[in-house]
């Protein structure tokens, strides 16, 4: 039988940079700084899930991941229990968290929801804005590109989250935008396969939002309806 995986494999990382003292005005009171360590933790676990250094399967302990990062162990726990909300880790007893990887069925329904979410709202958008607002978007769209094209990972998880809120934005419709970016990032989970994309999977995906945009910018609705159901739709798991 094959040994439990823990975190012993986890690359050592530099302690996380300390959090400045901002200047306040008299009276104030001051947030609890360990809010601040936690936002730091929670982005240096992201990254680690989104680079493949947290493997689906494997059992992490916040006191080891704590020591590894240069932090308490509170505010590790405090950010895995904000992963585990997101599906992103699983909740072990006595012994820590395990990443949680998606299933074929899970990407499936996660690409199904956003779809039903994000299309119909882009197409109304669409109809609403003068083309030249996509314009706009270019940046965010490069800013995706640029990671894709350096194959790191975890800013293209970010640019990508990035460039499909600045699409959604304009419905002035929080909630949507909310819950489409909740759903954006659980489908950024690892697979339970535990494959990464490479480089050029990610330059695929990064050039289907300049596509996109070049749909929308010349009013070519169908196109722009096409390329996004494409671009949502769950990748293959291997062997497909």
């Amino acid at each position: 039988m094959e040994p439990t995986r823990t975190d012993s494999a986890i690359p050592v990382r530099a302690p996380l940079a300390p959090v400045p003292r901002a200047g306040r005005p008299p009276g104030s009171r001051a947030l609890p700084e360990r809010h601040s360590v936690r936002d730091q933790v929670l982005a240096a676990l992201r990254e680690a899930l989104a680079c493949g250094e947290l493997a689906p399967g494997v059992t992490y302990s916040a006191p080891v991941l704590a020591e590894r990062y240069g932090v308490s162990a509170t505010p590790v726990r405090e950010a895995m229990q904000r992963l585990a909300s997101e599906g992103a880790v699983e909740i072990v007893p006595n012994r820590g968290f395990r990443v949680a990887g998606r299933s074929a069925r899970d990407m499936a329904e996660l690409a199904e929801v956003r779809a039903a979410l994000e299309v119909p709202s882009v197409m109304r958008l669409a109809r609403a804005l003068p083309p030249e607002h996509w314009d706009g978007l270019r940046p965010q769209a490069d800013a995706a590109v640029r990671a894709a094209s350096a194959g790191d990972r975890a800013a293209y998880a970010e640019a990508d989250r990035a460039f499909h809120r600045a699409l959604l934005e304009p419905t002035g419709n929080r909630q949507l935008v909310a819950i489409a970016g909740d759903l954006h990032r659980r489908a950024q989970a690892p697979a339970e396969h535990g494959a990464l994309p490479d480089t050029d999977e990610l330059l695929a995906d990064a050039r289907e939002h300049l596509a996109l945009l070049d749909a929308l910018s010349a009013g070519d609705l169908d196109a722009a309806e096409r390329i996004a159901l494409r671009h949502l739709a769950p990748a293959p798991a291997p062997g497909d």
